[in-house]
């Protein structure tokens, strides 16, 4: 069995249309949209409603951690184009359309922190399968999926409390790989060395290794991480990469 897994795809739909090649059955661990490109401003849905100029000036408050200043910005923009709502709906099935096109079947899917998970429903296509605490069986292999960020500074469109999200992996028992969006709360697994920052993990996903022991937990989210790989205990624990640099999903094989 080969099944090839991505993450942090962000608006990477021509890459997506070959993420399956040659392989039984795709995974995708979320982060489908792209909002904000931190390396070309002129690129993702805030740069296509506001423009590349304003999007290069959102990017650098939220860098420099002034949040409550890029939220103003944003704030204002959007009460300068008055009801975009329908707009930036627009925008986002627009992507959603052109990434759930081009991605394989069959694939399994959960969600990321920037996704929007009621959008899902009319944009798959039928063999795409969406778990977010919820298992499947692959080749004898057990396969458990829990989706969304926690709540961090950045407000992101999916974040959910560590409970909630505990609550997701408890009801997916012991399993062979264990596919979240976010890592496991591993200082070199969180610390992202081209941002200079630590990103979210979950404490309870670390437990949950350690408890269960699964031979894999995969996940993304990280995008330039100090390490792309640890063990816990028995379990290989691997950030998949950032497939919207990348273009090249990880292989996993049995």
């Amino acid at each position: 069995m080969r099944v090839h897994v991505v993450s942090d795809v962000h608006g990477r739909a021509d890459a997506l249309a070959g993420a399956g090649v040659g392989a039984d059955a795709v995974i995708c661990l979320g982060d489908l949209l792209l909002f904000l490109d931190y390396a070309d401003p002129g690129r993702g849905i805030f740069a296509d409603l506001f423009g590349a100029d304003q999007a290069r000036q959102y990017i650098d408050l939220r860098t420099a951690k002034r949040f409550d200043e890029a939220r103003a910005l944003s704030g204002r923009l959007f009460a300068k184009h008055g009801d975009i709502t329908a707009v930036f709906d627009q925008a986002i099935d627009k992507q959603y359309a052109d990434l759930f096109g081009a991605l394989p079947e069959p694939a399994y899917l959960t969600y990321g922190n920037v996704d929007v998970p009621r959008k899902w429903a009319s944009h798959l296509k039928p063999g795409h399968t969406v778990l977010d605490g919820g298992t499947v069986e692959l080749d004898g292999w057990r396969f458990g999926f829990a989706g969304a960020g926690l709540y961090s500074v950045y407000r992101t469109p999916n974040e959910i409390s560590e409970d909630e999200f505990a609550a997701k992996l408890d009801a997916l028992g012991s399993v062979d790989v264990l596919c979240t969006h976010i890592p496991p709360a591993v200082p070199e697994l969180l610390y992202d060395t081209v941002a200079r920052r630590m990103e979210q993990g979950s404490i309870a996903l670390l437990e949950m290794i350690k408890r269960t022991r699964p031979r894999y937990a995969l996940f993304g989210h990280v995008h330039q991480p100090l390490a792309s790989r640890t063990r816990i205990g028995s379990t290989e624990c691997l950030n998949v990469g950032h497939f919207r640099a990348t273009g090249a999903p990880y292989v996993l094989q049995w």
